[in-house]
């Protein structure tokens, strides 16, 4: 490597938002299923970090297990209640019932808050937790995160948080409509989505 110019990139230090029993913690009812056969059976959630420059920024998702496809999603310059409940608030605004969903995260600390889980309840959302320290109980956020951050993060260079935040706009709705899998049949998750409630 050394010969031929090259530099391994240093993989960031993971945003860790567990910090022991803050408030309730939910059983793992997803436990690695994570198949659905219609949308809004079942979701994930999860906190990344993102460093541009001096700026951390940290982006938390909704994902549809259904399709991949990204619900709604706030990235805010702190991991707090009100970045969650925004992105909540959002996901809830588009949809007029989501009785008997599963919403599947981490052990993180806004999940075991009450006002989070009650916002959960209210929507009649049970709440379902990866095992404490086990990444791969939430393997679809995980997935979403590495993916966004090889195509999007690391290949390319943002002067600031700014022209992140507009570039990751972009690129969630290219995400959602445009980038194709092969899991879905060489279809969006926007265009499997639509093609499953015509059958």
């Amino acid at each position: 490597m050394g010969g031929m110019g090259l530099k391994s990139r240093i993989r960031q230090v993971r945003y860790r938002s567990y910090k022991g029993d803050v408030g309730v913690t939910a059983p793992n009812i997803i436990d690695r299923d994570f198949s659905a056969d219609a949308p809004n059976r079942k979701w994930a959630t999860d906190v990344t970090q993102i460093n541009i420059g001096a700026v951390k920024l940290y982006l938390s998702p909704i994902l549809d297990m259904f399709n991949g496809e990204i619900i709604s999603y706030n990235i805010s310059r702190s991991p707090n209640l009100e970045q969650v409940y925004d992105m909540l608030d959002k996901a809830f605004a588009r949809f007029d019932n989501l009785d008997g969903l599963i919403l599947h995260s981490d052990q993180g600390w806004q999940y075991q808050h009450f006002g989070y889980r009650q916002r959960l309840a209210k929507h009649h959302i049970t709440q379902s937790m990866s095992r404490k320290g086990n990444c791969l109980d939430n393997a679809m956020a995980e997935n979403f995160f590495g993916i966004m951050k090889s195509e999007l993060l690391y290949a390319e260079t943002f002067e600031s948080a700014e022209a992140f935040m507009k570039a990751l706009d972009e690129y969630i709705d290219y995400y959602n409509n445009k980038r194709i899998k092969s899991r879905l049949k060489g279809k969006s998750p926007v265009q499997y989505r639509t093609l499953s409630l015509r059958q």
